[in-house]
This record gives structure tokens, C-alpha cells and sequence, in this order.
């Protein structure tokens, strides 16, 4: 599914594309204002469902994967200015076909600039879900899969997080079986003034702190202070990179 507000129509045309071009069949459902210009001619020229936007990023997940038939056996959301990678839901669906105890299937990210230009690549790794719980979150969630039972047994995404809602539900999900690399770049995902997760690092890194918190063990979530420090410098040191180098793209 893809939540938008319909205010980067560029953007969303090409997320749109970017699903609809892969090899694997997949039915998009958008949550958006209807009322909005030019929402729904992209949901007409793609072949979406639309669904009226409930009032937040978390709440239009959780819609547009309820509103799906329980027979489908994949879920998944895609935010309006992310793409999806030539070959991405070919890469998770084999993943998650190839291992019946894995839950979800995820790859590296390729983070671009307003203009599509690449600024690095983050690579997960198949050693990323083992330090999920208490470093730092490398495992991107745009081109992400989730198996739609498993979706519903956690109950989707928990409305109280604004930011870090995706690593509270990898968290959960992990409790359920494997996070399986599919060791390909599978989505990239925009770095722009405007992305929440840039606007507001302070609140991400808060409520990632809260989110693994809660997966520990009560004698583990004592000691959290220990790493909880490091990874936020990590954190913040790996945006502001990220950071310089869109900044260092715009001025050439």
C-alpha cells in the first residue's frame, strides 16, 4: 500500500511506476485525502484502490492493509516518495518462499536525493536482525516484506509511535520466526528536507530507544543505558553524513 497526502505528485508517480513495473503481480491500495488534486487520476491511471486517509501515516498503514483480502499471502507499505528497485518483490518472495520460518524479507536501500541522484548505499546484511533489539536499525523498510499472517498475529503498526512504528513492528515480528536478507539493493528511499525521519531525528531516536525497550527482557532493560548512548552518536553521525552528501550533490 502507499500513504500519501498528494503534495509531491512527481514523486508519488513515480512509486506508483516503480510497483507497478515489477515482475510480480501486486495490488496497490492508496490511503490519501480524495479530495486532494490529482489523487485520484493516479489512482485511476494505476490501477489502485483508494481509501480516504484516517489522519496519520500509522493509521493509513494499518487501513490499507485491513482493506486487503485475508488470502494474500504478502503486505507491505511504500511511502509516496520511495521506489522500489527492478526486481525487488522478485528478490522477497523468493526469500520468503525459499524459507517457510522467516517472517518478513528485506535488502539493502538505496538512499537517492530529491533528484533521484545516489548518495550511498546502506547494506543490511543477514547479521542486521541480530543486532535489532539494542543497535543501531539497518534493515530499511521501504522494499521490505512482511507475511500477511504474521502481520495480522502482531495486530500491523502501533498507532502510538509516530517516527519508529516500522522497527516497533520488526520487533514484534522477530518474535515470530527470521528476518531473511535477500543480499540485493531492493528500494530506494529519498533523502529531502521534507522526510519525517529527517525532520525530526530527535523524536525517531526517542522512540526507537522506547520500541527496543520494550522487546528486552526486564533485567536486559536495565542495562539499555549502556549501548543506548553510543547508537545515538552512531545515528546521528551516519544522518549527517548522509546529510552532507545531498548537500554536496545540490551544489554541483
Amino acid at each position: 500500500m502507499v500513504a500519501t497526502l498528494g503534495r509531491r505528485p512527481e514523486y508519488l508517480r513515480q512509486t506508483l511506476e516503480s510497483i507497478r513495473s515489477q515482475e510480480v503481480a501486486s495490488d496497490i491500495v492508496m490511503v490519501a485525502p480524495v479530495d486532494v488534486p490529482g489523487v485520484r487520476e493516479a489512482a485511476e491511471e494505476f490501477g489502485a484502490r483508494l481509501l480516504p486517509d484516517p489522519g496519520s501515516l500509522p493509521g493509513a498503514i494499518n487501513l490499507g492493509v485491513e482493506s486487503s483480502p485475508e488470502t494474500y499471502a504478502y503486505v507491505n507499505w511504500l511511502n509516496d516518495d520511495d521506489l522500489l528497485e527492478p526486481g525487488s518483490l522478485l528478490a522477497t518472495t523468493r526469500a520468503l518462499a525459499a524459507d517457510p520460518g522467516a517472517v518478513v524479507a528485506f535488502g539493502s536501500c538505496r538512499y537517492i536525493d530529491g533528484e533521484g541522484r545516489e548518495l550511498w548505499i546502506s547494506k543490511a546484511g543477514p547479521w542486521a536482525p541480530r543486532i535489532l533489539g539494542w543497535g543501531p536499525d539497518l534493515i530499511p523498510q521501504p522494499g521490505m516484506l512482511v507475511r500477511a499472517d504474521a502481520w495480522r498475529k502482531v495486530g500491523g503498526v502501533d498507532t502510538s509511535y509516530r517516527l519508529a512504528f516500522d522497527l516497533d513492528l520488526l520487533l514484534r515480528l522477530k518474535r515470530l520466526g527470521r528476518l531473511a536478507d535477500t543480499g540485493t539493493v531492493v528500494s530506494s528511499f529519498r533523502w529531502h528536507a521534507d522526510s519525517l525521519t529527517v525532520d525530526d531525528r530527535t523524536t525517531n531516536i526517542a522512540e526507537s530507544e522506547r520500541a527496543k525497550r520494550a522487546a528486552l527482557s526486564p533485567s536486559a532493560r536495565r542495562l539499555a543505558w549502556m549501548w543506548e548512548a553510543p547508537v545515538r552518536v552512531a545515528t546521528r553521525m551516519a544522518a549527517r553524513e548522509v546529510q552532507r552528501r545531498a548537500l554536496k550533490m545540490t551544489s554541483r
